[in-house]
Order: C-alpha cells, then structure tokens, then sequence
C-alpha cells in the first residue's frame, strides 16, 4: 500500500472517532453524566493503559520538561473541562460551528499572539467567511425571534482557544506524537484527579453502569490514544493541511447525524452556520495546492534526476 493510501486510511480511522466524540459528548447529557465524572474517567483511563508501557520502555525523562505540564493544563484539563462542559449545553450543530469552525481561527491567533507569526492570505479569507456566517446566523436567528446562542456555546469558544494555543505551542516545541500524549494523559491526571477526588461533585450512582463502561472506554482508550497516533500517521503522509482538513469534516457530518440519532434540532439558521463555518474552516479552495507529500515526492525526484546527470 502506498504511503497515501496508508495516510486515507488513518484519516478514516481518525475521521470515526472524531466523529464519535461528538456524538458520544451529547449522550452524557442524556445519560446524566457530568463533565467533572468524564474527564476524570478519561484520564484515569489513559493513564492506567499508558503508565505500564512507559515503564517498560523505560521512557519518561520527556515527562520531567515544564513543557509536558505546561501542555497538560492547555490541552488537557482546560480543554476538556471546558469542552465536555459545553456539550451539556449545547447540541451537536452548535459544536461543530463554535468549536472546530473557529479552531483554525485561534490556531492562527495564537500563532501570531505567542510567535509573532502573520497571517496569510489564507487565514483572512478563512477569518472573513467565518465572521460572515456567524453574522448571517445571528440575523437569521433574530428573525426567528430567539437567540439561540448559550453558554454552551461560549464554552465551545474557549474550548477552541485552548486547543489553538495546544496546538501552536506542540508545533513550536517539536514534541514527538506519542511524548506529547502520553504527558498530556499522565500530567492531566495528577492535576486534575486529586482536585475531583477531594473536592468535585461525584455522580456515579446515578448513571448505568454500561453506560460507563462505553464513554470510559471511548474517550479513554479511542479518543485520547488511538486517534492521537493515527491523526499524527495521517499529517506524515499527507501533511498537515490535506489530513487535517478532512478530518475537520467529521463533526460537521456528526452535527448532521445527531438530528436522526439524537433527535437534535437542525433549523435554517443553524444549516447555514454549518455551512459555512465549514468552509471557513477547511479552506477547500486551498485543495488544488500540492500535499506536503507531493512536494518532498517531487523534490527527491528532481535531486535524483540531477544526480544521475
């Protein structure tokens, strides 16, 4: 199999969970469970499953950096306290407008606020689109005669400003894939599961026990572990602009979903945000643009060819 081939298959894969995490974070509002319970169940998780093998490879001085801990708090226990927090209030369609249609947006602010990195021309077509259709929502929402925004919704923005800042600050630092998960799940949980066992709300009695077992197992083991590794396959062979934009195109078919699956509503206002805060966010106009891939192929090429000259 080719490496491109190879690279549409853990987009695949990764495309499915982050799907699932969309679908699986509005199930805990109708299963009754908190946003304090899952992030501690998704951290313990991981960091049971992880730990051993850290241990066995005698691998951990990366984990003593204040890089690891620093990375933690961002991405880790401010990004998911915020985020599953949010899907407790809000549907699946606001998700994928608020949150993944304004990642690329923080991503480049956090770029130029920490960096000094500009934007390109990109980033302020991107920048505009989005404006514009938040702007048509809301005016479609007003017609409507209800507003329609929460604070699900603001919570779903903070949530995309930590994972832009997580992910400038991963790209600057250089971390490896599996380094940068593993002190992520391993820091989260000794910051955040002392606090939750001490002095957070507890509502386990109240929740099946299946239920559980399926969103413990989901984010814990899929979510934190599987589809970090196969994300990251994903950017090496495709690179980073092709694999992350199709990716991105999961929780808008999720928000999609969710109407049927979860009987959430899908209103004009909320089509057209999807719509275009999806356009916006992957940038489709960019596509005709060479992969990282393509280039280095045809760079190898080139230096091959003169050499045998």
């Amino acid at each position: 199999m080719s490496p491109r081939l190879q690279g549409y298959g853990y987009v695949a894969i990764t495309m499915c969970i982050w799907g699932g995490f969309t679908i699986f974070s509005r199930l805990n509002a109708q299963w009754h469970i908190s946003a304090w319970d899952i992030v501690a169940m998704r951290f313990a998780i991981a960091f049971c499953l992880l730990v051993p093998i850290l241990i066995y490879k005698k691998d951990w001085a990366f984990l003593w950096q204040p890089k690891a801990m620093i990375l933690a708090l961002i991405g880790g226990v401010g990004y998911c306290l915020t985020v599953y927090s949010a899907f407790l209030y809000a549907p699946a369609a606001h998700a994928a407008i608020f949150l993944n249609g304004t990642m690329p947006l923080w991503t480049a602010i956090a770029a130029f606020v920490l960096f000094g990195q500009p934007f390109d021309r990109h980033t302020w077509l991107s920048f505009c689109i989005i404006l514009a259709s938040i702007g048509l929502m809301s005016v479609l929402m007003l017609r409507q005669n209800h507003s329609g925004f929460g604070v699900g919704d603001v919570l779903f923005v903070c949530s995309a400003m930590w994972w832009g800042v997580f992910t400038i600050l991963l790209k600057q630092w250089k971390l490896s894939a599996w380094h940068a998960m593993t002190s992520v799940a391993i820091w989260s949980t000794l910051f955040y599961l002392p606090v939750y066992a001490l002095f957070l709300p507890k509502h386990f009695n109240q929740v099946e026990p299946l239920h559980l077992v399926v969103q413990g197992l989901f984010h814990g083991v899929f979510v934190v572990i599987l589809a970090t590794l196969t994300y990251i396959a994903a950017i090496e062979r495709l690179g980073a602009f092709k694999a992350g934009s199709i990716v991105n195109l999961a929780p808008f078919l999720a928000a999609l979903i969710a109407v049927p699956l979860l009987h959430e509503p899908l209103s004009l206002s909320l089509l057209f945000g999807l719509i275009g805060m999806g356009i916006g966010a992957l940038q489709p106009w960019r596509w005709r643009l060479k992969d990282t891939l393509t280039r280095e192929l045809e760079k190898q090429k080139n230096q091959s060819g003169e050499r045998v000259k």
